[in-house]
């Protein structure tokens, strides 16, 4: 069962020539969703190898050229590549009011729909749930109203020890009873607890992606345990006053928000167009966390099962 995310984008504002506006994939049991869609986004994706046909929804930050640039091509492409079944948009208002102009003058007779599904800023709200997984929003500290998104895998159901099996000698209705979540009474009388029974194969994953914001601790404590982190980190430690102006975060503030949630793994990204190598961020951010990685395009994080 599959879980990563893939770069597409690591530049802030100011594209690069090595460095594209925020966008990433994150990929679960083969769902795939885009996060945030800057300028050359289906480029990325192709090069990336990702089928854009294969987009379930798009999760956008906030509106920010930088982090929506990207989608409106996008959304014609995937009509001229025949798309049908509707697309969802996760993100804030006024993006409807963007839609509707792009739909009037530039895709009047797209063959399939796009669904708008506002996101409340301010608000930690389940936007997006299925059998396999859910989609949380959650409050950033940015110049505009901002989100971000958690990505949290179900618990996948549970199963019944085979040895279990034949040392209780269980019928089919009580394996099916176990995996319920039930104890079960044997003939004898005795009743063996749920736990003895069964195990669950693999604990749930879960990513965060933090996008444009000042350092957050409610936002770290929203995404407390999570696996892989996503925190922007567009200046150098040293730039503090200036990120705290503009609604940003420095490398510190990044592996600050990473120890607070206990994440598994950081990954920083936006960065400023100042820095040519965003290793001196990367740096700075493992003297606190080390587990720090930067967001280089065309890379994929993958989260691996644990027991």
């Amino acid at each position: 069962m599959s879980f990563s995310v893939t770069i597409l984008g690591s530049s802030s504002a100011k594209p690069t020539p090595q460095r594209h506006p925020s966008a990433q994939v994150v990929n679960i049991h083969e769902q795939h969703f885009l996060v945030d869609a800057g300028e050359g986004t289906q480029q990325q994706m192709i090069r990336a190898g990702i089928n854009p046909l294969k987009l379930r929804a798009v999760f956008v930050s906030h509106l920010h050229g930088d982090h929506v640039y990207g989608l409106f091509p996008l959304i014609s492409t995937l009509g001229l590549y025949g798309r049908r079944t509707p697309l969802k948009v996760f993100a804030p208002a006024p993006f409807g009011e963007m839609l509707d102009a792009h739909l009037r003058f530039f895709d009047k007779e797209l063959p399939y729909a796009v669904e708008w599904c506002e996101v409340a800023t301010t608000q930690h709200a389940l936007l997006l749930e299925n059998r396999t997984l859910e989609v949380w929003s959650i409050p950033l500290r940015h110049r505009v109203p901002c989100a971000g998104f958690l990505f949290r895998e179900k618990q996948p159901p549970l199963n019944v020890d085979k040895f279990r099996i034949e040392k209780y000698g269980l019928s089919i209705a009580q394996i099916t009873a176990a995996k319920r979540g039930e104890d079960i009474v044997l003939d004898t009388g005795e009743t063996i607890p749920n736990g003895e029974l069964t195990y669950r194969p693999y604990r749930a994953r879960s990513y965060a992606y933090l996008s444009d914001t000042n350092f957050s601790a409610k936002a770290a404590e929203l995404v407390r345990g999570v696996d892989l982190l996503y925190h922007e980190a567009t200046y150098a430690a040293g730039e503090h006053a200036l990120a705290r102006d503009r609604g940003h975060s420095t490398s510190a503030d990044a592996a600050k928000a990473a120890l607070q949630a206990e994440a598994g793994r950081l990954v920083i990204g936006h960065y400023s167009a100042r820095y040519k190598d965003e290793n001196v961020l990367v740096e700075e951010a493992r003297a606190l966390f080390p587990e720090s990685y930067p967001a280089i395009e065309g890379s994929t994080f993958t989260i691996e099962k644990k027991q």
